[in-house]
């Protein structure tokens, strides 16, 4: 895959998970009554809600600054595969598997998104030597 087709699907897929967790993130701040009914339904605190807001958008700030934060941005991405990973579950015991579908979504595109990202920039593993 060239790499003028791994940016364009990386920035498109980073564009959509920033305005799905941007638009989550806000209500989530705004105390939106749709998103806090639901979140609260699933079980979780009123605290916790305004944490997931606050996470979310800074996370988003995070992805879109292009080519920096790195390191930062691989907590993004393990951030938001945690909190898909929970509201999937969380859904499924309590709502039933139809109510599962965003999460789905929102599953695979942030997979490839994350692919991409680690196509454009690859992970060294080689040790450092330390000098005294």
């Amino acid at each position: 895959m060239k790499t003028k087709t791994t940016n364009i699907i990386y920035w498109a897929g980073t564009i959509f998970m920033s305005l799905w967790f941007g638009a989550s993130g806000f209500f989530e701040l705004t105390k939106n009554p749709v998103v806090w009914e639901i979140t609260q339904q699933l079980g979780y605190p009123p605290h916790f809600i305004y944490l997931l807001g606050v996470f979310k958008i800074a996370g988003i700030i995070t992805l879109l600054i292009p080519g920096k934060l790195l390191r930062l941005k691989e907590w993004v991405f393990a951030g938001m595969f945690f909190d898909i990973i929970f509201a999937f579950f969380s859904k499924i015991s309590v709502l039933g598997f139809p109510a599962t579908a965003d999460a789905i979504v929102a599953f695979s595109v942030l997979s490839v998104t994350y692919v991409m990202f680690r196509r454009l920039y690859p992970v060294s593993y080689v040790p450092r030597l330390i000098q005294l």
